[in-house]
Formats: structure tokens, C-alpha cells, sequence
């Protein structure tokens, strides 16, 4: 069966492949056809006129990369790089420096760099613009070819030069490329809570938070006192490994439903009988790198007051991409369908508001750092259905814990503050009852319209 993805970002090494079955095509009209015309004269044109010669090839995938660039910042030709790309994301293995990163105004915008990767152990932070590979500058050059700038045999060094907003001056790093190891999920005991760290939704990801959850009973000797589910960062990745997680955690309900153009084209996904985590609490963190499937996970556990989000609001990417095959390397990714929460909500735009907002203080820059999200993204969808932004009354306004300074916290032995917050909340809460009293009042709709 086909499968949908959802993705926020092109990934160093990274994105996943889905195959689909079937396109529509579209009736032409005579409108078309003159359009059509207008087309192959401006082709010959350049063919014919152009300072350079140009072939062909390059022209006609020109123009498809523009004819989809004008729908979505999500849709998007693939090509045998791309094919690559999924495949390594498929694998988990590459020579790479660990960097999730995008296309913006011609320049290459960090979107993330995963966790114990060269590149994470450099520096390099969410919001930096790297102008310079090697010395050589790259702006205006396309993605694809930054990509394979980065990628390399391991054991080589390569130098980047970045710019951070709010700093005067550019930055330059030097690492040695690594064989970068996709684990999607992992898990360690702090204290008598099982702490579950999931940076991407590859092929395994479901299995491996079953296992996680396994492991860490087996660690403690006993049930853990509650959980905490990491999807900070998470860019997304298959639509199919969000609910499997989500289902993780809950024991009936709807997960996720997706629509497409047609009212009536709307499949939805249900849990199966059985929460693995037998009721004990669960927080999900997220921040504004929390894309995607991850929005589902965190939205699903929310809506049915199975977990507290914790942390920012989200990213707020509520499509859907299919890859529909065009050749035996080629293929369109399309946005087909837009996906929406339990209770009906979608988060396209306006992300998933946490029901306690903590700020990241422990990180000196968290003020000054512009934040990204789909918001800020040209030709974004627009939301149909405006999310419901109401939070708990524990907000960051009112707690003084989160007047403390970066200096304050590292002196008291806290480098992550928001998984700090939340181990203590796990702590507070002592039981399922106390996490569903506080999460939203309202029930989520038994069926959406």
C-alpha cells in the first residue's frame, strides 16, 4: 500500500520515500493550449537568444521546479540526488557532518543539527546561514549542490563559515565528516523516569519506542514513575511511524485524520487496545523544530489528555506529501492532503500551542535567535481550521523559575532546562489522574466535520 510522508525540511543525507499508485490528470481546454503556446515560445526564445548554450534537460527541469515552487514550500521535483537522499534516510547510514537543513532565499538555513554529529559538536545551532563551504561561496548555488558539498568520505575535514543572526561578525567551523548513524530513537533513566528521545519517524521508529519502553522497565527493574517523550527538533518524517508512536501511548481513539481536495476524501487512523505506558504520566517537549509527524504524535496525546506538551509552540505543518514516481530516479512530490488533530483541529500555521510553556533558558542565545516556522515560509498553506492557542495557567510569564539566567542554571548543574522542568512536573504529578486535571478541559470530538 502507498504510503504518505510528512516532512518540514531536505535533510543533509535525508528525506523518506513513499511510493504511490496513481496520479489524475487534468482536463486541458483551449485556455491551456494558448498557455501551452506561451510556454515553448519563451523555450525557443531561450534556446535561441540566451548569452550561453542551454540544453534541453536543463530547461524542462527548470521549469518543473518552478511550475512546483509556485504551489507549496513542500512540493517539490525529485531527482536522483533526492532519490539518494531517501534512500540514505531509509538506511540510516551516510558521510555526512548530521545537519537538517533548507533553502531560503537562496541561502542554506540550518534547520537542525542531530545530536552528537559533527556538526552538533561544532556549534552549529538552528537559525545559522551557511555562505561558505571549503572558502568557496555558496549562496545562490541550488540545495542539491550544497548537500553534496557536505557529504563526503569519513575522516575528511571540511571548514563552514556561517552566519548567526544577531551576531556582527560570521563564524567559521572546521569538523571532520563522520559515518552519521540514523537512530531515531533513544532512551536513558533519569532517576525513576524513562526519558525517550525520537529525532526523526524512519521505518523503525515505532519498534524502537516499543523497545525503548521495554528497556527502560527492564533498566529500572519495575514501572518508571512516568515518561518523557523528546520531540524537540524532530522534522517529521513517515506519517505511519507517528501513529504507530502515538498509538504507543494511548488505548483507543483517533490518532490523526487527513483530507484531501474532495470533502469527502478523508481517511482517518485509529489506536489498537493497549497503552504500553499502563497510564503512568507522559510530557511530550516540543519547540519550533518540532515539525510534522511529530505535530501528530504531540497533537493526538494532547487532544485525548494522555500526555502535557511542554515547552514551545510547534512549527505548524499540517500537510501531507506523496511521492508520485515519474521514472526509474524521478519522481513529483506533491502536497495531497492536509492532516488534522483528534478534535478536529489543524495545526497548519499556527503550530500546536504546549498546555505549559517553558522557555529553553538554559540556552544563553534563546532570546535573540530568530524562530522559524511554516508561518514564515513563502506560499505557505493557509489554515482552514485556526487552532485553539488557550494554554494552562502555568505559562512562562508567571513562573519566577523562569527568570533565571543561562549562568544561574549551568551553576546549579541544569544544561536542559525544559527536560529539568518536565522531570520535576513527572515528579509532581505522581499519577495519571493528576496528568488528566491537567490537561484541556474539552474532550476531543467523537467525529470531525
Amino acid at each position: 500500500m502507498p504510503r504518505p510522508f510528512l516532512t518540514a525540511t531536505a535533510i543533509v543525507g535525508a528525506l523518506t520515500l513513499v511510493p504511490v499508485a496513481t496520479s489524475a490528470m487534468a482536463a486541458v481546454d483551449t485556455e491551456t493550449y494558448r498557455e501551452f503556446d506561451q510556454f515553448l515560445e519563451v523555450f525557443n526564445r531561450v534556446k535561441a537568444d540566451y548569452v550561453d548554450k542551454v540544453d534541453d534537460k536543463t530547461l524542462i527541469k527548470g521549469a518543473i521546479a518552478g511550475m512546483l515552487q509556485s504551489l507549496d514550500p513542500h512540493s517539490s521535483y525529485v531527482d536522483a540526488l533526492d532519490f539518494d537522499n531517501l534512500r540514505i534516510q531509509t538506511e540510516g547510514n551516510y558521510g555526512g557532518l548530521g545537519l537538517t537543513v533548507s533553502m531560503e532565499d537562496g541561502a542554506v538555513k540550518v534547520i537542525a543539527p542531530q545530536e552528537d554529529t559533527p556538526a552538533d559538536r561544532a556549534g552549529i545551532k538552528a537559525g545559522d546561514y551557511i555562505t561558505h563551504i571549503d572558502g568557496k561561496l555558496i549562496f545562490g548555488a541550488s540545495l542539491d549542490e550544497a548537500i553534496t558539498q557536505m557529504r563526503g568520505q569519513p575522516g575528511t575535514k571540511i571548514a563552514l563559515t556561517l552566519v548567526r543572526p544577531g551576531r556582527d561578525k560570521p563564524l567559521d567551523v572546521t569538523m571532520n565528516r563522520e559515518v552519521i548513524i540514523q537512530k531515531p530513537v533513544k532512551w536513558e533513566l533519569k532517576g525513576d523516569v524513562g526519558y525517550i528521545n525520537i529525532n526523526t519517524f524512519s521505518e523503525a521508529t515505532g519498534a524502537d519506542t516499543r523497545a525503548a519502553m521495554m528497556a527502560i522497565e527492564k533498566a529500572l527493574g519495575r514501572r518508571p514513575l512516568g515518561y518523557v517523550v523528546d520531540l524537540r527538533d524532530n522534522g517529521g518524517g513517515l506519517l505511519s511511524q507517528s501513529i504507530e508512536v502515538a498509538d504507543v501511548f494511548l488505548e483507543r481513539g483517533e490518532i490523526v485524520s487527513q483530507r484531501g481536495r474532495e470533502k469527502t476524501d478523508i481517511e482517518r487512523y485509529f489506536a489498537k487496545p493497549g497503552d504500553m505506558a499502563r497510564g503512568a504520566p507522559v510530557i511530550v517537549l516540543v519547540d519550533a523544530g518540532t515539525a510534522s509527524a511529530s505535530e501528530i504524535v504531540a497533537g493526538a496525546l494532547q487532544d485525548h489528555h494522555r500526555a502535557i506538551v511542554m515547552g514551545d509552540r510547534t512549527f505548524g505543518k499540517g500537510s501531507v506529501q506523496t511521492l508520485l514516481p515519474l521514472g526509474p530516479q524521478t519522481a513529483l512530490r506533491l502536497t495531497t492532503a492536509r492532516y488534522y488533530t483528534p478534535a478536529g483541529k489543524s495545526v497548519q500555521e499556527g503550530g500546536i500551542e504546549p498546555d505549559i510553556r517553558v522557555p529553553q533558558i538554559s540556552d544563553p542565545d534563546y532570546k535573540s535567535r530568530p524562530v522559524f516556522r511554516e508561518a514564515d515560509l513563502r506560499r505557505h498553506l493557509i489554515n482552514e481550521i485556526k487552532a485553539d492557542n488557550k494554554v494552562l495557567e502555568e505559562d512562562a510569564k508567571e513562573d519566577p523559575r523562569f527568570s533565571q539566567s543561562a549562568d544561574d542554571l549551568k551553576k546549579q548543574g541544569v544544561e536542559d532546562f525544559q527536560l529539568h522542568y518536565a522531570l520535576k512536573t513527572i515528579a509532581r504529578l505522581g499519577g495519571p489522574a493528576q496528568v488528566a486535571a491537567a490537561t484541556r478541559p474539552k474532550p476531543p470530538a467523537a467525529a470531525t466535520k
